[in-house]
């Protein structure tokens, strides 16, 4: 029979190598793992509050435009094109709005073609006429006189 022996477990051992209380340990161990989840809560709540201002900012930029009946607009052409011209217009029309729906949806009949299709408005803007010619005020611009 072999003489008895006693079995460490090596972490205790080590614990008891360098008189470290358990209980304090373990109290302590718990504090940190609630100061812990305490700052994933905070970080939580600070993404929600940046993502309300950023979507209220984002928000206050779109401008709020409003259609009305027998109103020209303009289409934003949305289309994918290859080779689409580096300074070719997308907007297209005139069109003129016949109804407006709720939630921004707003109907307009083609000039060109009288077909009437519902689209959203945030890819119509405002037509404006062509202004009137007598407004325009013309400058002539002389050659300064130089005398040095």
């Amino acid at each position: 029979m072999s003489p008895p022996v006693e079995f460490e477990y090596n972490a205790f051992w080590a614990i008891k190598q360098c008189n470290m209380n358990l209980e304090k340990a373990g109290a302590h161990r718990k504090l940190d793992l609630q100061e812990l989840e305490e700052t994933r809560n905070e970080a939580y709540e600070n993404a929600l509050i940046y993502k309300e201002r950023s979507k209220a900012f984002h928000d206050q930029k779109i401008p709020k435009t409003t259609f009305e009946v027998s109103q020209k607009v303009l289409l934003y052409q949305s289309r994918l094109k290859l080779f689409p011209g580096k300074l070719r217009s997308r907007w297209i029309g005139p069109a003129i709005v016949t109804p407006v729906f709720l939630y921004g949806a707003v109907e307009i009949q083609s000039n060109k073609t009288d077909n009437k299709f519902v689209v959203n408005g945030h890819r119509l803007k405002h037509y404006y006429e062509g202004f009137p010619s007598g407004e325009v005020e013309m400058i002539c611009l002389d050659a300064p006189n130089c005398s040095n």
